[in-house]
Parts: C-alpha cells; structure tokens; sequence
C-alpha cells in the first residue's frame, strides 16, 4: 500500500503526519518506507536526525540517475536508508531537487518513480511526503500511489482551496493513474473548544467529503518531537496525540 501526503497550501503538517503514521506503522511490525521528495527535507530531518550532505544517495540522486545513461543503473533499494527506528525506513531529500525539475519535466520522467516503487522490495507501507505545491515531485508522488490523504489545518484559506486540490486529485487520477483513491481528509491542529474548526470541519462533511477521525489535537509535543527528531510513538507514547495517531492508523488498516 502506497499513501501520498497531498495538499498545496504549505504549513498543514504534511511532514509531520507522513512521518507519524509511517513512525505508528514501522511500530507496530510493519516495514515501512518513507519518501521525502520535498526539497526543504522536513520528514528526512524528523527521521534519520539530519539532512545527507551528499545528493547522490538521495532522491536527488535517484532523479538525476534517471537522466543519466549509466551502463549498470543503480536499483531504487540504493537510496534506501535505515532510520534509527526498527521497521522504518527512510529515501531522503536533498535541496538538490530543486534545480532537477525542470530537466524532469522537459524529459518526461513522471512516471518513473512509480516503475521504481513497483520494482522496490521489502516494505508492507510506503508514505510519500510531498512539496506545498503542485508540481513534477506532488505529480510523480500522485501517479506512484494507491491512496491519498489531505491534511486540514482548520484554517479559513485552506477551506477554500480543498475544493481546487479534490479537482486537482480528481483530474489526475482520470489521466494518469485510475488506481488512485482520496482515502480521507485528516484534520490537523484541532482545537475542541474553538467554535471555528468545528465550523469547518462540518463544512467539509456537508460537500460530502470523507472526514477521518479521531481528528488530531493541536500540541507542542510535536515541536518537541521535531526538535529531538523522535516520532510521537517514541517519544510520548502515552500522550493523547499518540493515541490519536494510533487510532487513526487503526482506521487506515481497516478500511
């Protein structure tokens, strides 16, 4: 099972649930893999402690050895690295992406990592963590996998541009990939007590959106997780977040 973390709007937590519910997986027996292909390497950061210096074992380094002919290519399992966590694994980012997407889509490589993800071995879950916008990387991440999931932050702008990115997923599904499914909206940084987010979240529903809960509460535990580089299970597994991310991998499992 392939999952894309997607949404356009920056700063909803596409890092941070990518790497958790990757993080809840690995935990619970399962092999995990996570790509990052967002060029700023958040979800890198959060799980292997530090960004690589070196492109060339990373995806950057997967991406240019597409555009290069070599005559013993390197298989996808080259850029694998192994977290600190058993079970997880990690295909890093590099700021180095950044300059390769416009030589990819003037080569058309867009299909090329799901042929890889096809051809990769070993992993029960895979989690695509993509860039804040929809462009060659959020492409190849859409046309690789299987399910797709949208964080919410409860945040006015991002009601508003929900509609434009189910169009978005729609649209691409028809043209490149028939396989893929919108598994849910998540809700990120839920406030209870806050007459908004409520608001909101019933907006979604009533366009007939699927809405999966439980929602995830708002915390500066996942600061403090960011800081240490320790996913939620491992750093506060008693903690009302982490059971929240618990249940919602529950329900992922079982749909």
């Amino acid at each position: 099972m392939r999952r894309v973390i997607f949404n356009q709007k920056g700063g909803v937590g596409k890092s941070t649930i990518a790497s958790n519910l990757a993080a809840m997986a690995a935990h619970q027996g399962l092999r995990t893999l996570v790509l990052d292909l967002d060029p700023q390497g958040n979800a890198t950061r959060y799980l292997l402690g530090e960004n690589p210096e070196s492109a060339d074992e990373t995806l950057a380094g997967y991406f240019e050895d597409t555009l290069s002919h070599r005559i013993y290519p390197r298989g996808p399992d080259a850029f694998v690295w192994r977290s600190p966590f058993q079970h997880l694994s990690v295909m890093p980012s590099h700021s180095a992406l950044e300059t390769l997407q416009g030589r990819l889509e003037s080569r058309y490589k867009i299909y090329k990592l799901r042929d890889s993800l096809a051809a990769l071995e070993g992993f029960d879950r895979v989690y695509i963590d993509t860039p804040p916008a929809l462009n060659f990387y959020t492409l190849s991440a859409l046309i690789a996998a299987d399910r797709c999931l949208i964080p919410f932050d409860c945040d006015a702008f991002a009601r508003q541009a929900l509609d434009e990115l189910m169009a978005s997923a729609a649209e691409l599904k028809a043209d490149h990939n028939p396989a893929l499914e919108v598994e849910g909206v998540i809700v990120n940084q839920f406030q209870s007590r806050a007459r908004l987010p409520a608001s909101l979240v019933e907006s979604l529903k009533a366009d007939g959106n699927t809405v999966l809960e439980p929602f995830l509460s708002a915390s500066v535990k996942v600061r403090e997780s960011h800081q240490v580089s320790k996913p939620l299970v491992h750093l506060a597994p008693r903690h009302k977040l982490t059971a929240e991310y618990e249940a919602l991998h529950q329900r992922l499992e079982s749909a």
